[in-house]
């Protein structure tokens, strides 16, 4: 490769670069700018961990399949931001407790534990390499509020939650069979959900009864106006 190549090269690394940072600075400046509007603010250290966050995630990715790779170009927003919606929706109390029930990487609940650092958050998976991940993040961010175990949700004894998140495929009726033994009486379960909900939603309300009543009643609030990756994507809130 003759010197003109190499410092063409050089540049176009250089370009990429750039427009990279350029392109997480936009990102980052967006999410600020709508959990502010929503009355969630940030600072600008929360907004750098949630970006050192993303960037964690996708490194350790390579080798512990925590989210999908097809979607890896823009974790920041399709993964971290689509986790800090809930926070819109459901405003986190100080004290409060909430168990992130199958986290997988960390979703949604270390972004929520850098939004609400006076809450706490216990993030539980049955895969031992994605809980290790996720130990590790929570140390190099530096988060005291949050901690990972590698546990069931039917082997946890003597906790109870006000709230109960879940980024799972599993379906609604079964995320409330397992949360309505964690939640205390006024609790809820909070799902980042995608597709037409309404037989899933259905399924719920009528096994409510084999639940102790729960849910009683479940909201949907579609996310499509915050990005259009969220298309057909909803934030579902199931309470008693």
């Amino acid at each position: 490769m003759d010197q003109k190549m190499q410092v063409l090269v050089v540049y176009r690394i250089f370009i990429v670069y750039a427009l990279m940072r350029s392109t997480a600075a936009q990102e980052k400046e967006k999410i600020g700018t709508v959990c502010s509007m929503h009355g969630l603010e940030l600072s600008s250290d929360q907004l750098d961990q949630l970006e050192k966050y993303a960037s964690m995630l996708k490194e350790i990715n390579h080798s512990v399949n925590l989210v999908s790779r097809k979607e890896e170009a823009s974790l920041l927003v399709r993964h971290v931001f689509h986790s800090l919606l809930i926070g819109l929706y459901y405003p986190f109390k100080p004290g409060e407790r909430v168990l992130d029930l199958g986290t997988g990487g960390g979703l949604p609940g270390i972004p929520l534990a850098i939004a609400f650092p006076d809450t706490n958050f216990l993030l539980i998976d049955a895969t031992g390499k994605k809980i290790r991940a996720c130990q590790e993040m929570i140390l190099k961010l530096g988060l005291i509020n949050a901690h990972a175990k590698k546990i069931r949700a039917e082997e946890i004894k003597g906790l109870v939650f006000e709230s109960v998140l879940s980024r799972q495929v599993a379906p609604l009726a079964t995320l409330c069979r397992y949360a309505e033994k964690l939640l205390t009486q006024e609790g809820v379960l909070i799902c980042l959900k995608g597709g037409n909900l309404d037989k899933e939603v259905d399924d719920a309300l009528s096994g409510a009864g084999k639940n102790k009543g729960f849910p009683a009643d479940v909201a949907c609030h579609l996310i499509d106006e915050f990005d259009e990756c969220f298309a057909e994507k909803s934030i579902v809130i199931a309470s008693r």
